[in-house]
C-alpha cells in the first residue's frame, strides 16, 4: 500500500501507512454530496472500519452487496480466500476511520494472546470472519483524536502510529468478557446486573450524577464491590468512564451544531463554561470553539 492524501475545501482523505502492513485511513465527508473512496486491499488483510459521525455504505462484488455502518458502529472484515478491495460511499456530512493490517501483522501484535481473538486461533485462522459492534466511548475519543489532531509535521507521524495502536487495544479489549476465574464476583448474574444498572444511572443522570457511596446503595452494593465491579466489566473507574462519556456526547452536540459551547458545557453537567472547556480540551486535545471550526 502506498500513502495518499486528497483535501478539498470541505472534504478530505488521508492514507497514512503505519508500517509497511498497517494502514490507517480517514475521510472527512463535509459536503451536502455522497462521495465515493476505492482502495485495493489482498487477502491478507483485516479491515476494521469506525463510522465516527453519519453514515458508510461498504459495497462488495461491483456494487451486488452492500453493508452499512452507521453512527457509532464498527465493521470488521476478514476473508482469507480472496481480497475485498475497498468501495466506500461515505454520506453527507459523514466522518469515518479504518485500519488496515495484514493478517501477519496482527498476529506478531498478539502473538501470545491469539488465543483471545476468535479469527487469530488455530481453529479460525482461515475463515471468513465478519463483526458489528458498538463505538466505546474510549474508542470514540482515540477516533476524534485521529480526525482532528493538531500536530507540528515532525510529530505527526509518532503521533498517528500511537492512535492507531492504541485503536486496536481498545477494539480487542473485552471488558465485558473478563476472566471469571480471576474475578469470582462476575460469577454471580445478580452482582453483574446490579454494575450495569449502576452504569445506565450515572448515564442518566450525568448532570447531576449520585456519589459513589449513594450509587452504592441505590444499586444494593457494598461500596468496594462496586469499584472492583466496575472496574472489572468497564474497564474504568465509574466517575473515569462517566467523564469519557460525557465527552463523547459533548462532542456530538456540538458537530450537530444546533447548541453553542455554554449550552453543551450545561447538558453534561458544567454550570461553568470555563471548567467544560478545560475538560473538552484535557480529552481532544482543542477548545470546543476550535473542535467547532475544524
Amino acid at each position: 500500500m502506498t500513502p495518499q492524501a486528497k483535501n478539498v475545501a470541505i472534504s478530505s482523505e488521508q492514507l497514512f501507512e503505519v508500517n509497511e502492513d498497517f494502514t490507517l485511513l480517514h475521510i472527512k465527508n463535509n459536503s451536502s454530496d455522497n462521495q465515493c473512496f476505492t482502495h485495493p486491499i489482498n487477502e491478507n488483510y483485516i479491515q476494521f472500519h469506525f463510522c465516527v459521525k453519519g453514515k458508510v455504505k461498504f459495497n462488495f462484488n461491483q456494487g451486488r452487496y452492500a453493508i452499512d455502518i452507521l453512527e457509532d458502529q464498527s465493521l470488521l472484515l476478514y476473508n482469507p480466500e480472496k481480497g475485498l478491495p475497498i468501495n466506500l460511499e461515505v454520506y453527507q456530512d459523514s466522518w469515518m476511520v479504518s485500519v488496515l493490517v495484514s493478517i501477519k501483522k496482527l498476529h506478531q501484535l498478539f502473538s501470545r494472546e491469539a488465543s483471545y481473538i476468535d479469527f487469530l486461533t488455530d481453529e479460525n485462522r482461515d475463515k471468513k470472519y465478519y463483526k458489528q459492534g458498538e463505538i466505546s466511548p474510549a474508542m470514540a475519543v482515540v477516533l476524534s483524536q485521529i480526525l482532528n489532531y493538531n500536530m507540528h509535521a515532525s510529530v505527526k507521524e509518532i503521533y498517528l502510529k500511537g492512535k492507531a495502536y492504541e485503536l486496536l487495544g481498545l477494539f480487542f479489549n473485552r471488558p465485558e468478557e473478563a476472566d471469571i476465574e480471576q474475578c469470582p464476583f462476575l460469577d454471580d448474574e445478580d452482582n453483574v446486573k446490579r454494575i450495569k444498572l449502576a452504569k445506565e444511572i450515572i448515564i442518566q443522570r450525568m448532570v447531576s450524577p449520585p456519589s459513589l457511596n449513594e450509587l452504592a446503595e441505590e444499586v444494593g452494593l457494598s461500596l468496594k464491590k462496586l469499584k472492583e465491579g466496575f472496574k472489572e466489566i468497564y474497564g474504568d473507574t465509574a466517575y473515569s468512564f462517566l467523564l469519557d462519556y460525557k465527552m463523547d456526547y459533548a462532542r456530538k452536540l456540538l458537530e450537530r451544531g444546533k447548541h453553542n459551547v455554554n449550552e453543551v458545557g450545561l447538558a453534561v453537567g458544567y454550570s461553568t463554561s470555563s471548567h467544560f472547556i478545560a475538560a473538552f480540551k484535557k480529552k481532544f486535545g482543542t477548545t470546543p470553539k476550535k473542535y467547532i471550526q475544524d
